[in-house]
């Protein structure tokens, strides 16, 4: 028996909320695909390589064996799953991105807008080495506000962002032209 392509692997699996965390938002809800083992490797693996595919990601430079990210940063919170898992396979390091007042020592801030509401993201000012390369990871790419916001943080800091890999996209929402020119690698579009 044939797998199914993994868009459609994770749309059989994922649970659609509807009116959550507030009346007209549908949340894409995918602890159900982090909790199926063969589903959870499958995307990891498919995040990590949606970017060694990449021939934009290849011109920032590296050796033949280069994947074209130096660390893996997670946005919280399921980007944190993502990213721990994906960072563990690529045998690099991993950085969170984290709601305002969580992270201990000295941090940068970026404010953004979300559908349905307004929220400040915080990274540590040393958890990059200027000029490192990082694949910026999340669950889903709606609004983009999020990801823009942990886009702005990696370059305060003096990072260089490869790409962004998400499980999910919601094209009509935009997002990705908010990300412009980052190269955005999404595994399921809905």
């Amino acid at each position: 028996m044939t797998a199914p392509p993994l868009d459609q692997l994770i749309a059989s699996i994922a649970v659609d909320i509807p009116d959550f965390p507030e009346p007209g938002v549908v949340f894409r809800d995918l602890t159900p695909v982090f909790a199926d083992a063969g589903a959870f490797r499958l995307v990891v693996e498919a995040l990590a390589a949606s970017v060694l595919e990449d021939p934009r990601v290849a011109a920032l430079g590296g050796g033949p064996a280069d994947q074209g990210f130096d660390v893996v940063v997670g946005v919280e919170a399921r980007g944190f799953l993502l990213a721990a898992a994906v960072a563990l396979a690529a045998g690099t390091g991993v950085v969170p991105v984290r709601k305002a007042g969580k992270l201990p020592r000295q941090t940068v801030s970026a404010d953004y807008v979300l559908e349905y509401g307004t929220a400040t993201l915080e990274m540590h000012t040393d958890s990059l080495v200027p000029g490192q390369r990082v694949l910026l990871v999340d669950d889903v790419l709606a609004t983009g506000g999020t990801l823009e916001a942990a886009v702005g943080l990696v370059e305060q800091v003096g990072g260089v962002v490869s790409a962004v890999s998400v499980v999910v996209e919601l094209p009509a929402l935009g997002g990705r032209e908010r990300l412009r020119p980052h190269t955005v690698h999404a595994l399921w579009a809905t």
